[in-house]
C-alpha cells in the first residue's frame, strides 16, 4: 500500500486473510454504490465483523474508503511494474500493458469501477488526496519509460515527455473503464461496433498504431 496511511495499527494486527476479506469486500460495496451511499454496516455485516470493530481499524468512513482505493489501485500498479521490468523495447511494453488491460479489466471490475469511482467522487479533499497520492506513480512510470525511449531513439527527441505520458495514461484509463463500466462499454460500442468485445485483437493493432503516430514512428 501507499507510504501514507489511513488505518490504524490495530488494522495491521489482525490476519492478512481477514484484512484482505474486508477489503475485498468494501471495494464491491464502495465500486457499486459510490462513496456517499456505500453502507458500513452491510460491509461489516458481510466480513464477520461488528462496526465497533471496524471504526477500531479506520477513524472515519474517508479514511476507510482511502484504504480501500489504495488496496485496488495497488493491485493494478503491481501489474504495471511487472510489465515495465520485463525485457521489451518500448512499443513492446505498451502493447503489453493494452493486452492486459483486456484481460485484467474483465476480470477485476470492481477495482476498475472503484477507480472510475474515485474519479467521478464529488469531495473535493477527497479526490485532491487521492489523485496526489495514486497518479504519482504511473506517471513517473511513464514519463520515465517515454524519455528513456527517446534517448533509445525509439520514439521522436521532440517528443513532450509529460504530455505523451498524460495523453498515453488517459487511453489506458478510457480502455480500463471500457472493459468494466456499463457506460464506457456502451460508449465503445458506438464508436466501434456491438462486435467489440469480440475482437481483442483488432483493438491492440489499432491502438498500437495510434500511439505510434502519436508518438511519431511511421
Amino acid at each position: 500500500m501507499a507510504d501514507t496511511k489511513h488505518f490504524n495499527e490495530s488494522f495491521e494486527r489482525i490476519s492478512e486473510e481477514k484484512r484482505t476479506r474486508i477489503l475485498s469486500i468494501a471495494i464491491s460495496e464502495f465500486a457499486n454504490r459510490g462513496f456517499t451511499s456505500a453502507n458500513t454496516n452491510t460491509i461489516a455485516q458481510k466480513a464477520g465483523i461488528s462496526v465497533g470493530s471496524l471504526y477500531k481499524y479506520f477513524e472515519t468512513k474517508e479514511d476507510f474508503f482511502l484504504t480501500v482505493v489504495d488496496y485496488g489501485i495497488t493491485q493494478l500498479e503491481k501489474t504495471l511494474e511487472t510489465v515495465l521490468s520485463m525485457d521489451l523495447d518500448f512499443f513492446g511494453k505498451i502493447e503489453k500493458i493494452v493486452r492486459i488491460i483486456q484481460t485484467h479489466s474483465r476480470t477485476n471490475q470492481d477495482i476498475i469501477r472503484l477507480y472510475n469511482e474515485m474519479t467521478t467522487e464529488s469531495n473535493y479533499e477527497l479526490i485532491t488526496r487521492l489523485s496526489s497520492e495514486l497518479e504519482s506513480l504511473s506517471a513517473k512510470c511513464y514519463i520515465d519509460l517515454i524519455q528513456k525511449a527517446k534517448e533509445e531513439g525509439t520514439i521522436e527527441k521532440d517528443v513532450d515527455s509529460n504530455l505523451s505520458a498524460f495523453l498515453l495514461d488517459n487511453i489506458f484509463m478510457s480502455l480500463q473503464f471500457s472493459y468494466a463500466t456499463v457506460y464506457y462499454k456502451e460508449r465503445m460500442k458506438i464508436y466501434l461496433g456491438d462486435d467489440v468485445f469480440d475482437k481483442d485483437e483488432d483493438i491492440v493493432q489499432a491502438v498500437m498504431k495510434f500511439i505510434r503516430r502519436a508518438l511519431g514512428v511511421c
